[in-house]
């Protein structure tokens, strides 16, 4: 054998018997790596989630799935740094049956200072296993909010809030039988408000009767809870300690932690003593899903996302094939359907939009001189303005938005109308009466019927006086395809020049 094969066999032999002790050596390294890692004790976790803001779907979403992600790490539990003016009622029920489903505690910490939890706030702090507030804060006004009218929380049977009690109270003192008498027909005027107020009284009862479970489940302050939805009350952190409310006050998450040690919750159904010394604090951030959500159940974004889903699709019908109105219609009109679901929406005032952009789309292809266009944008308007079903902070429609964009359809029907008055007034441009007034050349002399030039067409003419050839002629009629025309003298042209 060649001297230089047998060498550099003996280079690939030695290349290749390093490589396996590399490998050998890496495998024990990892090995003993995992063996380490596994003698090493797993590190407890408490999660820690950011609710600010109004609480609506995309809250709803995060919270849900971030108490799912704590199970599944195992993690001791579960932080809500909360400050929020309430939200909507179908969200906070769900927040509420996943923390009360939840098998790793749930702590609620209304902070940082200022921060507060009111309405739908209250309801989720009564709900938690721990109820923290940071000094400076505040929780309660739980009343549910009006929808149609009336004073929320009102307990009376009357408008003005006295109640049938006063007029039993004014007919025992009546000293005559006048005043007996307004004290009876006041009387017969309270059923009437009350059956007015029968809905929302429904509602208060309703949410009386879901926060006293709350606080009976966790051993909290009932009677507060019950004031805090009749009354709207609203107590300090310090306050809320001193009735039981809460269970303390922690300036921060290390603070609320080293409090919460030992304590012993329920967890479905079960007592469990926390152990929150050593725990590893972490923030779960909102993913892509939480943050699309968000954007998209704006109730402002929502409605922006319907008028472009609608006029794109006017724009595609208009223009077939542009193809980037009609796909960008169609996406932002599915995105508003899927947060109309979500949201709180009168379809009243949906049905009021729609109605008011088809006017005024009719007004574009059929004018009326802006009666249809006017009135399109009454009921755009109005529409909008009824759009969301509530009145909770948050999840009303931007009334600068709805001017803005009434404005801009006002400006829009202004200028259809001027245009059309425009063209009504402007001379006939087409067709067989554009012909009347019009000038030609005569083709030939003749006196009757010859022919001339018009718009560069030979035309039969008939003439009542004699014309020359070239000479300039003026249309004064027509008799089926035959033009009646004049000469034009040099003393009638002066006479038009003049």
């Amino acid at each position: 054998m060649h001297a230089g094969g047998a060498d550099g066999i003996r280079k690939a032999a030695g290349i290749l018997l390093l490589l396996m002790l590399m490998m050998l050596w890496a495998r024990e390294a990892l090995a003993q790596e995992a063996d380490e890692a596994a003698d090493r004790p797993a590190e407890r976790l408490a999660l820690v989630l950011d609710v600010e803001g109004p609480i609506g779907p995309a809250t709803r979403d995060f919270v849900s799935r971030s108490l799912k992600k704590a199970a599944e790490r195992d993690a001791a539990l579960v932080i809500i740094r909360m400050d929020t003016p309430g939200g909507l009622d179908a969200s906070t029920r769900d927040i509420i049956k996943d923390i009360l489903n939840s098998s790793v505690p749930v702590a609620t910490w209304v902070g940082p200072a200022g921060a507060r939890a009111a309405s739908a706030g209250t309801y989720i702090l009564y709900a938690s296993h721990i109820a923290a507030m940071s000094p400076a804060t505040n929780v309660g006004a739980a009343t549910p909010v009006a929808i149609i009218g009336g004073t929320p929380g009102q307990d009376k049977d009357t408008p003005d809030g006295k109640g049938k009690k006063k007029h039993e109270g004014a007919a025992e003192e009546a000293e005559d039988a006048e005043q007996l008498e307004d004290a009876e027909e006041a009387e017969d005027a309270a059923p009437a408000a009350a059956a007015g107020d029968a809905m929302m009284k429904k509602a208060v009862n309703d949410s009386v009767a879901y926060i006293r479970g709350l606080a009976e489940k966790r051993g909290r302050n009932a009677d507060w809870a019950e004031r805090a939805v009749r009354e709207a009350d609203s107590i300090t952190s310090e306050k809320a300690l001193e009735l039981g409310v809460i269970d303390l006050i922690a300036a921060n998450i290390a603070d609320l932690l080293e409090q919460a040690d030992g304590r012993i919750v329920e967890v479905n159904d079960r007592d469990v003593t926390l152990d929150t010394s050593g725990l590893v604090t972490e923030r779960l951030e909102p993913d892509w899903r939480s943050e699309l959500l968000a954007v998209i159940t704006s109730p402002t974004i929502a409605y922006m996302l319907l008028l472009i889903g609608v006029y794109g699709l006017i724009l595609e019908g208009y223009n077939p094939g542009a193809i980037l109105p009609g796909v960008v219609g169609a996406i932002s009109l599915l995105l508003a359907l899927y947060a109309f679901q979500m949201l709180p929406v009168n379809y009243a005032g949906l049905g009021l939009i729609i109605l008011g952009i088809i006017l005024m789309i009719a007004e574009v292809m059929s004018p009326s001189f802006g009666a249809l266009g006017f009135g399109g944008i009454i009921a755009m308007v109005v529409g909008s303005i009824i759009l969301m079903d509530t009145d909770v902070p948050g999840y009303t429609v931007s009334r600068s938005l709805i001017g803005s964009i009434a404005v801009a359809g006002s400006l829009g029907m202004m200028a259809i109308v001027w245009i059309a008055v425009r063209a009504r007034q402007r001379p006939v441009v087409s067709g067989r009466e554009e012909l009347v007034g019009a000038a030609g050349v005569a083709v030939e002399d003749f006196a009757g019927a010859g022919h001339v030039y018009v718009h560069s067409e030979r035309w039969n003419a008939f003439a009542e006086v004699p014309v020359r050839e070239n000479q300039a002629v003026v249309v004064t009629g027509l008799d089926g395809l035959t033009l009646k025309v004049r000469p034009v003298t040099a003393e009638s042209q002066e006479q038009e020049d003049v």
